[in-house]
């Protein structure tokens, strides 16, 4: 892969896909200059996959770069057999809409990548690109996992390089870069105008995963303290999180810096 000094970047030699929670999340996104869109429900969870009407409106709002996680529940990525079959029906209604590509990943108990249910996975996509996502970060050995996916054919991998944030996997993140032999090694979570330079210059990544997140209260002027729809867990009862236009703008500036 040819490296270029951050001096050297122009527009199209980086890619931003926006981690998107809803519609509105999709066009500021889009309004910001956004390449692409992982769009998503459950972000509390890491993303889980979003209604159907919600992709419906996405497609007719975004002309290309639509791509939706196919994940049935939070939690880890071994799945069972009744699991995967909703994931198979899931990619094949996301393929009816018309989506440009998915995002998925299944892991063994061991750690390994599920080379057996992503296979079928894989047919079921019909050939969309797929992002293997951040299950790969739980995988026990990378570099083995990177190989795996490979042969798989998946077109990308999203990874924070197995630490809390990108910023935190740099190291990891560049050698997977190194050894990607065509797979494009995306690094995402935690990734901001602060960093993103730091990330690209580092490891030498060309595509970049992030939210862009911002809290926006809610319009509610009565309100009931004593009651949490989240039961023991606590939730934002007033509020929600939605794709900021100005941070996706602010990544994008940082690039071109």
């Amino acid at each position: 892969m040819c490296r270029l000094t951050m001096n050297d970047m122009k527009r199209e030699d980086f890619k931003i896909e926006v981690c998107a929670n809803s519609v509105e999340s999709v066009e500021a996104a889009v309004r910001a200059g956004a390449d692409r869109v992982e769009l998503c429900a459950g972000m509390p969870e890491g993303g889980t996959t979003p209604s159907w009407g919600t992709i419906r409106l996405a497609r007719e709002r975004m002309d290309a770069g639509l791509h939706v996680i196919i994940r049935p529940r939070g939690g880890d990525f071994l799945y069972s057999d009744l699991e995967c079959e909703v994931m198979l029906r899931d990619i094949e209604e996301a393929r009816r809409i018309g989506v440009d590509g998915l995002v998925f990943g299944c892991l063994t108990a061991d750690g390994q990548v599920d080379v057996k249910r992503m296979k079928d996975l894989m047919a079921a996509a019909g050939g969309l690109p797929v992002t293997f996502h951040r299950a790969f970060d739980m995988c026990c050995d990378p570099l083995q996992a990177l190989r795996d996916v490979r042969a798989l054919g998946c077109r990308r991998i999203l990874t924070s390089g197995q630490e809390a944030t990108a910023e935190a996997g740099i190291p990891l993140l560049k050698r997977l870069v190194e050894a990607s032999e065509g797979v494009i090694i995306m690094p995402g979570c935690g990734v901001n105008a602060s960093n993103v330079a730091r990330i690209a210059r580092e490891t030498g990544a060309h595509e970049f995963h992030l939210s862009a997140r911002v809290a926006v209260e809610g319009g509610m002027r009565f309100r009931n303290s004593r009651v949490s729809m989240g039961g023991t867990v606590q939730v934002a009862e007033y509020g929600r999180d939605v794709t900021s236009q100005e941070k996706v703008e602010a990544v994008i500036g940082e690039l071109l810096r």
